[in-house]
């Protein structure tokens, strides 16, 4: 079992030493687990094949009732595969619970971990009858259609910054909850759409929400305190987080609102993504996974010490078969019950391959287009060997399968290292950055036109289909995109400053693969401290800092015209979005003849675009990331330009009759025949 070569069983006259392949074959659990509900009775059943005993504790109905003091204590029975069980008789819908595991004759309360509803602060779970926290309509929820993976333009928010401020428009109520996403008719004062109608303007077809599961670090009996944090911090996978539900006390309510926004989200033809932190959780030694079966969920290093590929004190260890079962099921429980569209993995590389096929297998059975992606790589050194783990060099090994990691390398390719603060990209000072950007055109697959070499991160195609590429340059981590760009451009102007934002808008939505941007990236977001300085890393700041500043949105509506009307354009044409990289390689040429090629910065490149269904024969998109305009020779004449320095969409905005079209400065141009 690589990092570990025995786990230690309590056999009933003590413990004994066994070997772990011994131990995953012995006490492998193929059963439900949980609160198994009825209006008859309910059946606790809990996986800790080391226990001694085990025990259900029930706490009665009332979600703020804080006394100790529970109402029954009832012993659980020692069952197949290292399971414990017990059926207790009569309706426990709202009932409260936990467990009293006992490990080496110590015993330690846990909340379950395949809970499905929890009381306030996740410290205890709730039995539930889930049928009666399906809002009206339920039933009827249809998710938007969605022909291929590579359609989707993935808008990355958390829930709370995106209602939060006063001009949002959301209800009082509403803002900063789940209900507040899904609110629409929302304006700010001056009449200007915000939030869910916002981004239906806007035209993204998937909301990708940051980790909206129970996590740790906000208190949930205090709201009215001031705190935040984006919940890359896990307590409990299986029930949304109560900060963002109307009263986290009420463990139905958080449900029921959860899958109200799933609902209305739908209703608007957009569809959701779930970020994930399954490689960690916030505790280790007292997390409720290793108090249930100590040692087992997580990685160990050389000294048997926790492991922490994740640099946050921990990482769990999905190679082993009930890890495995746990995280698989859970995915897909989100996707059930909740219908979920699309699944976000944190720091993916600490996951395992076979996990994640697994994943996609168990998604597939469910709906085939439902999304899977993640980050391929780690926060440091893990046991997990290499070639095992789902790190961005591996995505190949996953064949034709729809699992997709970032691409830092268009990233930082475009505007510049993220952590490497003064270091700039293609569009704002960097040399060299031109077979980066081609390998963000082909999505990161095979093309003989790209000299992998000369690539910033990767010396050869990391993805065997477009689809298992997620083409982006910012997201929650680090600067934002405009701030990034103050930081490298400390002189630069306002104007020069959107028309670098502009630049690179145009060169992520023209890229092949899936299209992904971060919420407020369309209106020029900034984050700005007390002190007046710009915050990298605001995963704990205020709300002043992380909100979305709604009249931003006014002082910036021309970059939020042209995201606008760049989606038009790669919603309108598949030549943008092709499906396979045998289409890819055959139909995107790139130029290099002529005198603008002798100068860097530049990339161009033309579409055959008739040959994958478009309505336009063929295209020609043309990238300058120098300040100087360049003249650009096509390969024949007569050309409509969609898109320049100023303008995006679909419309004709001029003609050019020869075969030579002049780019200006620090710009994109879209042409088709």
């Amino acid at each position: 079992m690589g990092d570990k070569k025995y786990f230690e069983v309590n056999t009933g006259s003590g413990y004994k030493a066994i070997s772990y392949d011994e131990f995953e074959n012995t006490y492998y659990y193929e059963g439900e687990l949980g609160a198994i509900y009825s209006k008859m009775d309910t059946k606790f059943v809990l996986w800790a094949p080391t226990a001694e005993d085990v025990k259900v504790i029930l706490y009665g109905t009332d979600g703020k009732e804080y006394r100790n003091s529970y109402r029954s204590k009832i012993d659980m029975i020692k069952g197949e595969k290292g399971t414990w069980s017990v059926k207790v008789d009569g309706d426990l819908n709202g009932e409260y619970y936990n467990y009293i595991v006992k490990n080496k004759g110590v015993e330690n309360e846990i909340v379950d971990p395949y809970a499905k509803a929890l009381g306030v602060n996740g410290d205890r779970g709730m039995v539930v009858d889930l049928l009666s926290t399906n809002p009206e309509g339920w039933e009827d929820d249809i998710k938007p259609k969605q022909i291929s993976p590579v359609d989707a333009i993935i808008y990355e928010m958390h829930v709370r910054d995106f209602s939060i401020d006063e001009e949002s428009g959301v209800s009082n109520a509403k803002k900063g909850k789940f209900l507040g996403v899904c609110e629409s008719g929302t304006t700010t004062n001056n009449g200007t759409k915000t939030c869910l109608d916002h981004l239906d303007d806007l035209g993204i077809t998937h909301i990708h929400l940051l980790p909206s599961f129970d996590y740790s670090t906000v208190d949930e009996a205090n709201l009215d305190k001031p705190q935040y944090n984006w919940g890359y911090d896990p307590k409990n996978y299986n029930a949304p987080e109560g900060s963002y539900s109307t009263d986290p006390f009420n463990g139905e309510v958080r449900i029921k609102e959860f899958k109200e926004m799933v609902k209305e989200v739908h209703k608007k033809g957009i569809r959701i993504v779930m970020d994930m932190v399954y490689n960690h959780t916030m505790k280790s030694f007292d997390s409720n996974l290793n108090l249930a079966v100590p040692g087992y969920y997580y990685r160990q290093d050389s000294k048997g010490n926790f492991a922490d590929g994740s640099a946050c004190g921990n990482e769990t260890a999905s190679e082993r078969r009930m890890v495995r079962r746990f995280i698989v099921d859970s995915v897909i429980y989100w996707a059930k019950e909740f219908h979920i569209d699309g699944f976000r993995f944190d720091l993916m590389g600490l996951h395992d391959i076979d996990t994640m096929k697994e994943i996609r297998k168990g998604l597939d059975k469910i709906d085939k287009t439902i999304l899977m992606y993640g980050e391929g790589w780690n926060g440091g050194p893990s046991p997990l060997p290499e070639e095992k783990a789902a790190l961005k060099k591996n995505t190949v090994k996953y064949g034709n399968m729809q699992i997709a990691v970032f691409s830092d390398d268009i990233r930082d390719g475009v505007k510049g290292h993220v952590f490497y603060e003064d270091k700039p990209g293609f569009v704002n000072g960097a040399k060299g950055m031109e077979e980066t950007i081609k390998f963000a055109v082909v999505a990161s697959t095979k093309h003989p036109e790209v000299d992998y070499s000369k690539v910033n991160y990767s010396d050869r195609p990391w993805a065997n289909e477009p689809y298992q590429t997620i083409t982006y340059a910012s997201a929650h981590d680090n600067y934002t995109l405009f701030d990034k760009l103050q930081v490298v451009n400390k002189n630069a102007t306002i104007n020069e400053l959107k028309i670098m934002n502009k630049l690179i808008a145009s060169i992520i939505l023209t890229s092949q693969g899936i299209a992904f941007i971060h919420a407020g990236e369309e209106f020029a977001r900034t984050k700005v401290k007390e002190d007046g300085t710009l915050d990298e890393n605001s995963h704990k700041s205020p709300d002043s800092v992380n909100k979305l500043d709604w009249k931003r949105k006014e002082e910036f509506i021309d970059i939020f015209n042209y995201y606008k009307g760049l989606i038009k354009l790669r919603k309108a044409h598949k030549g943008f979005r092709m499906d396979r990289t045998v289409d890819i390689a055959n139909n995107i040429k790139f130029l290099s003849k002529g005198e603008a090629f002798s100068k860097e910065n530049i990339v161009a490149y033309t579409i055959n675009s008739a040959a994958v269904g478009d309505t336009w024969n063929e295209i020609a998109v043309i990238f300058n990331g120098n300040r100087e305009e360049v003249k650009i020779k096509l390969p024949n004449r007569g050309w409509n330009v969609v898109l320049d320095k100023n303008n995006a969409g679909t419309d004709i905005i001029r003609v050019i009759d020869k075969d030579v079209v002049t780019v200006e400065g620090i710009s994109a141009m879209v042409l088709y025949k």
